[in-house]
């Protein structure tokens, strides 16, 4: 298992959420410096840790140990991300609201 390259993952994909090591560790459950050498492939991580990290990226484990360069969900946040950051903090606001709105409808009807 290539250990560097599952903590590539995790990292681009929590950059991509816009959180910092310190909130996906803390979710986690795990140190900082823990976090900090996972993402660097220097120490093993445990399957807990890996579920806790997967939840709080809203992934499922296998977009983190394994190579997948055309992961969708990875993509879209991306691209929200990327739209979000042209926006002023109003406009920002009123998509986020925009969104919760359109989950809680999927979230009924599906």
């Amino acid at each position: 298992m290539d250990y560097y390259k599952i903590g590539q993952r995790i990292r681009k994909i929590r950059k991509a959420c816009n959180l910092s090591q310190d909130q996906l560790a803390e979710n986690a459950g795990i140190s900082v410096t823990h976090m900090s050498h996972i993402e660097t492939g220097n120490t093993k991580l445990s399957l807990p840790v890996l579920v806790e990290i997967a939840k709080t990226l809203q992934v499922s484990t296998d977009e983190l140990l394994y190579d997948n360069p055309n992961s969708d969900k990875i993509t879209i946040k991306q691209e929200i991300s990327e739209l979000i950051d042209t926006c002023t903090e109003k406009e920002a606001k009123i998509l986020m609201e925009a969104i919760k709105s359109l989950k809680i409808c999927l979230d009924k009807y599906s």
